[in-house]
């Protein structure tokens, strides 16, 4: 056998046993606290006409904004191989003063502050 179907007949066969093993390990005792999700910010078995907090709800969009940010700015390093490497920087600039101007607004007008 040459070496590529060794590796894809062992790939296989581990694949299919840690699968298979998967399923006996885990113990099934599930309580509140594994099956309620994780800072949600309200009672998931309560009513669902309650009220949400918008502020909740801004700070998330804001972190997820942020995380936007960073995978926009991971391949910045790579930038400096292209032709015009100061172009890529003008551009990632551009969209770091945005965004910290974005946060600015957000921190003057008061929509960061948790309590009031």
């Amino acid at each position: 056998m040459n070496l590529i179907t060794t590796v894809i007949a062992i790939a296989t066969t581990l694949s299919i046993i840690l699968a298979i093993v998967s399923f006996w390990l885990p113990q099934m005792s599930p309580d509140y606290e594994k099956l309620s999700p994780y800072e949600c910010g309200f009672d998931p078995l309560g009513s669902a006409r309650l009220p949400f907090s918008l502020r909740f709800f801004l700070v998330a969009i804001l972190f997820l904004l942020f995380d936007l940010e960073i995978v926009l700015l991971l391949p910045l390093p790579w930038g400096d191989q292209l032709a015009t490497p100061t172009l890529t920087f003008f551009w990632a600039s551009l969209v770091l003063a945005l965004l910290t101007l974005g946060l600015v607004y957000e921190w003057i007008q008061g929509g960061l502050e948790w309590a009031e």
